[in-house]
């Protein structure tokens, strides 16, 4: 029966896809961070699902003419040098023919990264792809958080089988990814019943990446959390409440994940803490002493003895870390290239506050340039103490950022306008006429007060201010 449902979503819509190469996109994210064929016990759990995503979604962008230049901001800039580095890097590593899978995969997520920097452009685009990105992954968080609720915290919290996300420390990090989009996605709707199905998709994901006894994720939700109220107005009053409800929810949880989290100020006594210094410390030799890095694997006994004080002492010889990661990986520059990334998608979302901050009228992008930001925080926390380097979660968001930046950048309020009602209405694409008649508010006289006089509807044939806030 679950093959069926599942086949009976992901078929038709791999059809539409075909004339609208960017619903194949939506398609294919929502299988490759979900997995939803993961969880069939037929003929649908090993059915090429992705495949077929990917394969009507190029098929469809071969023919559109709606695809665009994907260079939209710096970020794509570094992440193409860095898909071409990590290629190079394979090429010159100790085991190329036996690495090819875990290329031929991760060049499958930064080709469809690119596809979709390419067909991706309008308001409705971004919201439809932070929505899905977003709930593809809390979806399996809001399970994850009731079995913690159910089970008192007593068991781990584990991913999709079979996915980038399988383990628990990864599954982690990706549910506290999507906290920060949740935040975005509610500040955007409407309805108070689905801003308050939103809250309780937060909160559930949180229990989540406890329920997972991640030392990473925990750091991780600090981190965030520490920028979310600084930010914040309140700051009395709501670091009362976060740190209550921190508490709470730390009470509530076993004897055996509060000794496992009081090893992260032991951590000279703890093994698995050792290993990852010891991981640590082999990706750092292994660059000093490999320019373009050893390719994919360093796990390798051969490397840990030669470079590791421990050698193989602590156990499986993994990087632990994305920065370590990339650095044993592919070497100096694939860090550089790799941080660079990261480092230009930041500077990009602030550009897209300071943005909403001269334009009211589009104050969904400062939401979203802000909320981004804490996305990456978490990612560069928790992703320090765990491999998850080339997952795709937070490319996606990168590629978010730089469509949202080319929006503003030309000027795309003044023709992008999502037509009102029905499922945009539902997800934040709702016309603000249509908001104010439903909240009985003045939205013309806001927007009046918000815009110079000389920029209110020109052209339009149609009151000023009303143009001024077709995006708000």
């Amino acid at each position: 029966m679950r093959d069926f449902l599942v086949m009976s979503v992901i078929v038709p819509w791999a059809m539409v896809a075909i004339r609208h190469p960017w619903i194949g996109v939506l398609l294919w994210v929502w299988v490759s961070l979900m997995s939803p064929h993961r969880y069939t016990y037929g003929f649908a759990y090993s059915a090429p699902v992705a495949m077929l995503a990917a394969g009507v979604t190029l098929v469809g962008l071969l023919f559109t003419v709606e695809k665009r230049n994907p260079f939209k901001a710096s970020p794509v800039v570094w992440f193409a040098l860095l898909t071409l580095w990590i290629t190079l890097s394979w090429q010159m590593g100790l085991d190329p023919s036996g690495q090819f899978s875990q290329w031929d995969k991760v060049i499958k997520v930064n080709v469809m990264v690119f596809v979709t920097l390419m067909l991706f452009h309008s308001k409705q685009h971004i919201f439809c792809l932070v929505w899905v990105l977003t709930l593809s992954v809390a979806l399996l968080s809001a399970k994850g958080g009731l079995f913690t609720i159910a089970t008192g915290g007593g068991y781990r919290v584990w991913g999709p089988p079979g996915s980038w996300i399988e383990g628990n420390n990864d599954f982690a990090v990706a549910t506290i990814m999507t906290i920060p989009l949740l935040r975005f996605m509610q500040m955007q709707v409407s309805r108070k019943w689905l801003s308050m199905v939103l809250t309780l998709l937060m909160l559930l994901s949180a229990a989540s990446a406890l329920g997972s006894h991640s030392r990473g994720a925990l750091l991780a939700i600090v981190a965030m959390t520490t920028v979310l109220w600084w930010r914040g107005g309140r700051r009395v009053r709501n670091g009362l409440l976060l740190l209550a409800l921190g508490a709470v929810m730390i009470a509530a949880m076993p004897s055996n994940w509060t000794e496992r989290m009081e090893t992260i100020e032991t951590y000279e006594e703890d093994a698995s803490a050792l290993g990852r210094l010891s991981a640590w410390w082999v990706s750092w030799r292994i660059a000093q002493n490999y320019p373009f890095g050893v390719g994919f694997d360093i796990t390798s006994s051969e490397l840990f003895n030669a470079f590791s004080p421990y050698g193989t002492e602590f156990g499986q010889p993994v990087a632990h870390s994305i920065w370590f990661q990339m650095l044993g990986h592919h070497g100096f520059v694939g860090f550089f290239l790799f941080a660079a990334v990261w480092v230009s998608t930041w500077f990009v979302a602030g550009r897209l506050r300071r943005a909403a901050s001269a334009r009211p009228d589009i104050k969904w992008v400062g939401d979203l340039g802000a909320m981004a930001q804490v996305c990456l925080v978490g990612y560069a926390v928790g992703g320090a103490f765990l491999q998850l380097a080339y997952y795709d979660f937070p490319y996606y968001v990168m590629a978010i950022v730089s469509v949202a930046h080319a929006w503003v950048k030309r000027e795309a309020w003044q023709t992008d306008r999502p037509t009102p009602g029905g499922w945009r209405s539902l997800i934040g694409l709702a016309d603000p006429i249509d908001r104010a008649q439903r909240f009985g508010t003045n939205a013309a006289g806001l927007g009046a007060a918000m815009q110079p006089a000389a920029q209110l509807g020109q052209g339009t044939g149609s009151p000023g201010p009303v143009r001024a806030r077709l995006d708000g």
